[in-house]
């Protein structure tokens, strides 16, 4: 990968609906949920994040969403190329009492951690921006096709080479290709449009 397929801190706004002031067409946390609900099949491993998130209220949405993508990654090139989103975080996933190993960042133990700080949502905000993005940049953009999901990277859980690896997937990373129909929608309900 040369430094031109890396992007570092991309930056973003989303205007949502109604902008400040909050209006019928801005969408809620419950709508967001319906989409997961419509789009992830019941063995995703986030599937069961929809029930958290509709908890958290139907409040409607206004404002601006900002932010600053860790890293977004190009693999290929025109329109073989794929972007993927990347996070580093820090968190420390061992109870205060326990001593932080490598197994506390199995993949497993990724999931849980990632409901419980609303990564999936984080990643579904960030993919959505991404697409924003591309849809204006690259000529011939097809989401289906190019929106590659992100990686979350638990530095503290990596290790180099002698990172223990379940199931193909090193522990302290963690990959999540959400549906693009999902992504294009959550994009179109944040802007106050619905399908």
């Amino acid at each position: 990968m040369t430094p031109a397929d890396r992007l570092a801190e991309l930056e973003f706004e989303l205007p949502l609906a109604g902008g400040d002031t909050p209006s019928r067409a801005s969408a809620t946390l419950v709508d967001v949920a319906a989409l997961l609900r419509r789009h992830l099949p019941a063995d995703d491993m986030f599937a069961p994040y929809a029930d958290q998130l509709a908890a958290l209220g139907p409040e409607r949405l206004h404002g601006y969403l900002t932010g600053s993508i860790d890293a977004v990654l190009r693999r290929g090139s025109g329109a073989d190329a794929r972007y993927l989103v990347v996070d580093y975080k820090t968190n420390r996933l061992a109870p205060p009492d326990e001593a932080l190993t490598l197994w506390h960042y199995r993949p497993e133990a990724l999931a849980e951690a990632m409901m419980r700080s609303h990564y999936p949502l984080q990643l579904l905000l960030y993919l959505a921006a991404l697409h924003r993005f591309l849809r204006w940049r690259h000529r011939g953009y097809d989401p289906e096709r190019q929106l590659g999901g992100g990686l979350y990277l638990f530095v503290r859980g990596m290790a180099g080479p002698d990172t223990p690896v379940a199931d193909g997937t090193p522990h302290g990373v963690m990959s999540w290709r959400p549906p693009a129909a999902l992504v294009v929608e959550l994009s179109a309900l944040l802007e106050g449009r619905r399908s």
